[in-house]
């Protein structure tokens, strides 16, 4: 009787589940990278910008759209039309907090910079920056704008 009621009280070893632990590590992982992808600026493309004097450097916006020229509006290597580029900026949750800079290639027509700037007026968004070259900066194609002229 004495053998029976130790084994009543004897302990159970625990065991390490390594299974859970993968697919938390591996969710893990795959949200850290889904969030780093979000955290890169958008790099535009390649254009001749404007220079100017007065030009101040800003942190990256949230919204870069280029003007090539023959006037194709581009956002996140993708070409837009110009309600297509208010639908996108009204998704936004408060597209009046949306920082958008327009870099607009030299070269273009000043209707269609404005045509730019007025889609982004229409979806409500009130922070917008000119991207032009630093002071002093050759004029060669640059891929981001790197200052702004508010």
């Amino acid at each position: 009787m004495a053998a029976n009621r130790m084994r009543y009280f004897d302990t159970r070893r625990g065991r390490v589940e390594i299974i859970p632990m993968i697919d938390v590590m591996l969710f893990l992982l795959v949200f850290f990278i889904i969030v780093t992808l979000q955290m890169i600026p958008d790099a535009g493309v390649a254009l001749q910008l404007p220079s100017a004097s007065q030009a101040e450097h800003l942190e990256h916006p949230k919204v870069t759209v280029n003007v090539d020229k023959d006037g194709t509006l581009t956002v996140k290597g993708e070409t837009l039309t110009a309600d297509a580029l208010v639908a996108l900026l009204r998704a936004e949750p408060d597209p009046s907090k949306v920082q958008v800079t327009i870099a607009a290639s030299k070269d273009v027509v000043f209707q269609q910079f404005i045509d730019a700037l007025d889609a982004c007026r229409r979806a409500g968004v009130t922070d917008v920056g000119i991207a032009t070259l630093p002071p002093g900066a050759a004029p060669v194609a640059t891929p981001a704008p790197a200052t702004t002229t508010p």
